[in-house]
Order: C-alpha cells, then structure tokens, then sequence
C-alpha cells in the first residue's frame, strides 16, 4: 500500500512526523481513527489506510523494519524501486517488442541530476526520491506501474503479442512528453487492446467516463488514452477492440470497473493482478478476432509501430 513513489508514508497517513515517539504515535493513530471512521462521516479508504499503516509501525519491531525497509533514519541497501531483473520462468511468453518503463525512467534519472544540480550515484535511494518533486515521482511511479503491466501479462501466452512504449508522434519517434507514447498494446485471440499503465498515489473515482481523484489535477486518463489509440490505429490502419487503464490494486474498489463505450470504443479500468484474466477472457462488447485478421493485424502493427 504505501509502496509507490507517490503513496503517502505509513507517519504521513497519521499525521506524525517519522522521529515522532511512540506515545506520540499511538494518539495520533487514534485520533486519526475517529476523524477517518465512516460512522462520523469519515471516508472508509482513508480509514482502512490509517489502520494498515498503524500495522505497519504500531509496534517497535515492525516500526523498526518499515524504517530500514524505506530508509528513514538511516540509509540502507535497497531495492524497491530498482530496475527489473532479468527473468528466470522458462515457460513460453508472448512476443514481445519495446522496453517497458525505460522511457520514464530515462527521464526520471535525467530530471533528478538537473533538480539535484550534480551526478546522482544512487537516483532511487529513498531519502532523495521522498525529498523529489512531485513531478519526479510521477515519473518513477507510472515508470514503475508499466514494468508492472508489463510483468502481469507476461504469461499470458504464444497467442499473445505485445508491444510496450509505443510511440505515438507521427513524425518523430523522439517523444519528449508522455502523452506522445501509449504505453502497451496487446493483441490477442480476445482483441486488440490500448493499455495505459498509471499510479495517481492513492484511491480513484469516476465520473462521466473518466477517472477523478485528488492527484490528478487537470489530467484526463481516459481522453488521452483514447487519443493515443486513435493515432495509432490511423497509422497502422487497424481496429482496436477497446481501452484499458491499468491501475495499483490498492487504488480501486473493485477489480474491474466498466466506463461504457467511449467515441464507439469499450473503456475498461482494471486492477493490475486482474489484468491477464480481463485479456484472455476480453472486454464486454469489444470486437473478438482469429484467423486471417489477427495476422494481419499483427504483421501492420509490427511493419509501423515506433518506440519513444
């Protein structure tokens, strides 16, 4: 739960700071109990959040493990928010095109030396990535949620093909904002699918089609993805089946969550971890395709897809 760059730290959801004493804790934890219950008219996710960080830091030992784990207090080895490794499962994998996540991170790395004003020998260790930006967190953070896209649907099998970081710029592969770029297509024997690979840093919502929510600001997930699909079938000239918004687990209510049709296109939100299932099965109303097509499809999307 509070493990995106972007989360709100177990002490930040109670309202403490990290050096606070231990009583210090344990009243800030209750207070934030009845301030955040739903029958005194507190928000239930934001009550569930306050009881999981006070698991976390509520006694000394697990206080002392979530400190070292998110390096507060003293720096330590570790790896949370490292690259990928590279894989030892030997089972047959979609084909696979593109680099997920390698884009942001680029950037990420490249925007924090400029705010750091020198050379980082370590871009992801935690005190400097909590002291980042907002603005760099979001990067490691989207960075970081398409690497866990890509990693679910991984296994869905030799029917599958995927394509991550896909340029969408007609002109220039060399995208230099995030919009230019979808970030996954998946083609399969359910459809041909947009993925857009997203972490806002906490509990989303919907209204009139689109996702809402305190971080978002003035972004509008679904309009751009939709955008991005557009672009992309113009180019290769092929027909998408639907949009999917993949999101951290933790910030949705239900597994998967219906928008309706959109510009004539099925727009889907969906945990991460339900992801493949929604794939393989593919999206209420969306366009299913075999035989011919598929290779057809597959071969234009090979020919005219660019990477950012």
């Amino acid at each position: 739960m509070f493990d995106s760059p972007l989360s709100a730290s177990a002490y930040e959801v109670l309202g403490v700071a990290s050096t606070s004493a231990d009583d210090d804790l344990r009243r800030a934890y209750r207070l934030r109990l009845r301030q955040t219950h739903p029958d005194t008219g507190g928000d239930a996710a934001v009550f569930i959040r306050v009881q999981r960080a006070w698991e976390l830091v509520g006694t000394p030992e697990g206080r002392a493990a979530y400190d070292r784990s998110h390096g507060i207090g003293v720096e330590t080895e570790w790896g949370g928010w490292r690259a990928p490794t590279t894989r030892t499962d030997t089972r047959p994998r979609p084909k696979s095109y593109g680099e997920p996540g390698a884009w942001r991170r680029a950037r990420y790395v490249t925007r924090l030396q400029e705010w750091a004003g020198e050379d980082v020998p370590d871009p992801y260790a935690p005190a400097l990535v909590r002291a980042a930006p907002r603005e760099l967190k979001r990067l490691l953070a989207d960075a970081l949620a398409e690497e866990g896209t890509a990693q679910a649907v991984a296994g869905l099998g030799m029917g599958f093909t995927l394509w991550h970081g896909v340029a969408v710029s007609a002109s220039d592969a060399e995208t230099t904002d995030a919009a230019d770029r979808l970030d996954h297509i998946v083609l399969g024997p359910s459809g041909l699918y947009g993925v857009m690979s997203a972490d806002f840093g906490g509990v989303v919502g919907f209204r009139r089609g689109e996702i809402t929510g305190p971080s978002l600001g003035h972004r509008a997930p679904v309009t751009t993805l939709l955008a991005q699909i557009n672009v992309i079938a113009r180019t290769a000239r092929v027909r998408f089946s639907g949009a999917i918004i993949a999101l951290p687990d933790d910030d949705l209510s239900q597994a998967v969550t219906p928008l309706g049709s959109i510009r004539g296109l099925p727009v889907v939100v969906v945990r991460r971890s339900a992801l493949p299932l929604l794939l393989r099965k593919g999206m209420p109303g969306s366009r299913v395709i075999g035989g011919n097509e598929l290779f057809d499809i597959r071969t234009r999307l090979i020919q005219r897809t660019r990477f950012a």
